[in-house]
């Protein structure tokens, strides 16, 4: 039977940055020792840090996506992450 470890990528809407601040996101990594800010990008680009969780041996297998108001705008997505433990 293969044990698990769970974490979650979540990206996030900053608003700040000016008068494009829905197009900026911050990154954090939470697990089972606590949170790391993974840094914050000018665009939505979560490929990067997915490749970074992929390299530690972290596997999404779900998305998340919040979207409010008419337009919808999407405002945070959350990856939820596991790997075996060993």
């Amino acid at each position: 039977m293969i044990r698990w470890e769970y974490a979650r990528l979540e990206y996030r809407a900053t608003g700040n940055f000016g008068g494009d601040r829905d197009q900026d996101w911050r990154a954090v990594f939470v697990h089972s020792r606590g949170a790391e800010n993974w840094g914050t990008d000018e665009r939505f680009n979560d490929i990067p840090h997915l490749n970074k969780a992929g390299a530690a041996g972290w596997e999404a297998y779900d998305r998340s996506p919040r979207m409010i108001g008419q337009p919808l705008r999407l405002q945070v997505v959350t990856y939820s992450m596991r790997r075996p433990v060993e």
